[in-house]
């Protein structure tokens, strides 16, 4: 597994593993099982409520916790700089673990506007050893710039919807300028409708690969690092299986020529959606 090395020394695997939905029982043997199989980054948050999965999957595996980067995100409720420091801790207690690698705000909620509150909670988290590495998810520039301008410290991570049907041009380009990578949630979009498409199902065999592995690998030469989802150990094995071929320009651009301004899957502007 190649890696990247964030703005502040974190060093992350290019692919991860996304767990929501995967709770209880069953969600522990599916992570449990993407350890096994490879998986060092593993994605979760406090309004997944599988924390508490994501823990016990860890203490049975053989892997050891330092050689693990383990995510967790903020809920919008709890965005009151006291509610935000309680609530990183009681993540910690779910999960049963001393730190989070990284700790992102999961939606910047606009409207309510205490966002900023909530990134200096997370800058305070940080210092009190509760986090290593702190991020965002589904931040806009004019978001990220407010929370330069008011508290002088940009995450390491941006965390945002990003696939062929909307490969986030525009937002890339602000995270890269700003020495922040971007991380890629629903990285397959619609996986049983994207997978069957005639274009990536075309050039994805003339390298021998699936559609999935083409497309996690179209956003990892696009510098991002995506968190798949799956439940089977075949494809969670096939989704690491994409540092062996390179997809020439002329494949990326039409793969990038499948992106539109609504792309988004479920309209979930961060200019004004809102998740608490």
């Amino acid at each position: 597994m190649e890696s990247y090395t964030l703005r502040d020394g974190l060093t992350v695997p290019k692919v991860g593993f996304g767990t929501y939905k995967l709770n209880g029982a069953h969600g522990v043997q599916v992570i449990d099982s993407a350890i096994d199989r490879g998986y060092r980054l593993l994605d979760t948050a406090f309004n997944y409520e599988n924390e508490g999965a994501v823990g016990e999957a860890i203490r049975r595996s053989s892997v050891p916790r330092s050689e693990l980067i383990v995510s967790s995100k903020l809920p919008g409720r709890h965005h009151a700089y006291d509610e935000a420091i309680a609530t990183i801790q009681e993540s910690l207690y779910r999960a049963g673990l001393d730190y989070y690698d990284l700790y992102l705000i999961h939606w910047p909620n606009p409207k309510e506007d205490h966002y900023v509150e909530a990134w200096q909670a997370l800058i305070d988290a940080q210092k009190l050893g509760l986090v290593r590495s702190i991020g965002v998810s589904n931040f806009l520039p004019e978001h990220l710039d407010r929370l330069e301008k008011e508290t002088g410290v940009l995450p390491v991570i941006n965390q945002v919807e990003l696939h062929p049907y909307f490969n986030q041009q525009t937002q890339r380009e602000y995270d890269q300028a700003h020495g922040i990578l971007t991380q890629d949630w629903s990285p397959l979009g619609r996986a049983s409708e994207m997978l069957q498409n005639p274009t990536l199902k075309a050039i994805a065999a003339r390298y021998q690969k699936n559609v999935g592995q083409l497309i996690l690998r179209w956003e990892v030469q696009l510098g991002t690092l995506p968190i798949p989802k799956s439940s089977t150990p075949k494809r969670q094995l096939g989704n690491q299986d994409i540092f062996d071929f390179e997809i020439n320009a002329d494949d990326m651009a039409t793969i990038n020529g499948m992106s539109s301004a609504d792309g988004r899957l479920k309209n979930q502007d961060p200019a004004v959606y809102q998740e608490f």
